[in-house]
C-alpha cells in the first residue's frame, strides 16, 4: 500500500488518504486500513492515541489518529506522533479551532439566493437504517449539534442547451444539474457533510448510502464519478510549538475532470 505524506515534523504526520481506504478496522471487514500502514511505517506510534470500542464490543488501537475520514472520502488526515501532540490536537478539535475545507460535487443546482449558506441541523441515528445518520424528523438517540457552511463554486444546469462559447450541447447524458461546492464543517459529526447535503435535497454524487437510487457508473450522467465525490482539501491547525500551518491535498484526477466539465457550461 502506497500512502503519500503531505507534511511531517516532530509533532504530526499529514497523509493523503485515497478513496476506498478505511482509516481503521470496523470489526467486520478484513481489508487493509490506514492504521495498518501507520503500524508498518511508524511502529513507535502504537501507544499514541486512544482505543476505540466498536459496535461489536471489540477494542481497537488507533495509533496517532485524532480525527477520521469516511472510507470513500479522500484527502488530508492528521496523525499525531507523540502523546502530547495528540492531546494538544484533540483539544483543538474539541474547541473547534481547527479549520477543515472539503470539496464536494453534488446533485442539483441552488437558487440565486442560496449560493452560499449555513446548514444548522442536529444529527442523530437514522430510525430506518443502522448504518445511517440523520438530521430529519424522526432521528433517534441523542441529537447532537451540527453546523456546516457551504459555498457554490460552479454548476451545470439540467439539460443545458449550450456549452461555453455558444456551441450547442449535444450530450444527452446530462439530464440532471450538478454543483461544485466548498464545504466547511464547523462540528465533526459522523457523515456530517453527507447527511446535511442530503437533508437539503442535494446529496453528494456517488453517495451509495445517502443517495442509493442515483446513478453512479462512471458515465457522464454522474460527471464520470464512480466514487464518493467528497474530498478533504485542506486543514489549518496550530502545532504545539505555536506555529500555525495549512496543509492541502491535491484534487484527485476525477475531481479535476469534473471541474473541467463544470467550467464548460
Amino acid at each position: 500500500m502506497k500512502i503519500k505524506i503531505l507534511y511531517e515534523d516532530e509533532y504530526i504526520l499529514a497523509l493523503d488518504k485515497p478513496s476506498g481506504l478505511l482509516v481503521h478496522s470496523d470489526g467486520r471487514s478484513k481489508e487493509e486500513t490506514l492504521v495498518d500502514w501507520i503500524n508498518e511505517n511508524y511502529p513507535d506510534l502504537k501507544e499514541v492515541g486512544e482505543e476505540q470500542v466498536l459496535q461489536n464490543g471489540e477494542k481497537i488501537k488507533r495509533p496517532g489518529i485524532v480525527h477520521r475520514l469516511d472510507k470513500e472520502t479522500s484527502g488530508v488526515i492528521i496523525v499525531a506522533k507523540t502523546k502530547e501532540a495528540h492531546t494538544f490536537l484533540k483539544k483543538q478539535f474539541q474547541d473547534r479551532k481547527i479549520e477543515k475545507i472539503y470539496n464536494a460535487v453534488i446533485w442539483g443546482n441552488f437558487s440565486a439566493d442560496k449560493m452560499e449558506g449555513i446548514i444548522e441541523k442536529p444529527i442523530g441515528r437514522s430510525a430506518g437504517d443502522f448504518r445511517k445518520w440523520s438530521s430529519e424528523n424522526g432521528a433517534k438517540g441523542e441529537l447532537r449539534e451540527a453546523v456546516t457552511e457551504y459555498k457554490v463554486l460552479g454548476n451545470i444546469p439540467p439539460n443545458p442547451p449550450y456549452i461555453k462559447g455558444g456551441t450547442k450541447n449535444t450530450n444527452k447524458e446530462i439530464s440532471q444539474g450538478f454543483s461544485y461546492l466548498e464545504v466547511k464543517p464547523k462540528t465533526g459529526r459522523t457523515h456530517q457533510i453527507r447527511v446535511h447535503l442530503k437533508s437539503i435535497s442535494h446529496p453528494v454524487i456517488c453517495d451509495k448510502l445517502y443517495a442509493s437510487k442515483q446513478i453512479c457508473d462512471g458515465s457522464q450522467s454522474c460527471l464520470n464519478f464512480s466514487r464518493l465525490a467528497l474530498h478533504a482539501l485542506s486543514i489549518k491547525l496550530e502545532l504545539p510549538n505555536g506555529t500555525h500551518i495549512k496543509i492541502e491535498s491535491p484534487l484527485p484526477p476525477e475531481f479535476e475532470n469534473a471541474i473541467r466539465q463544470l467550467m464548460d457550461f
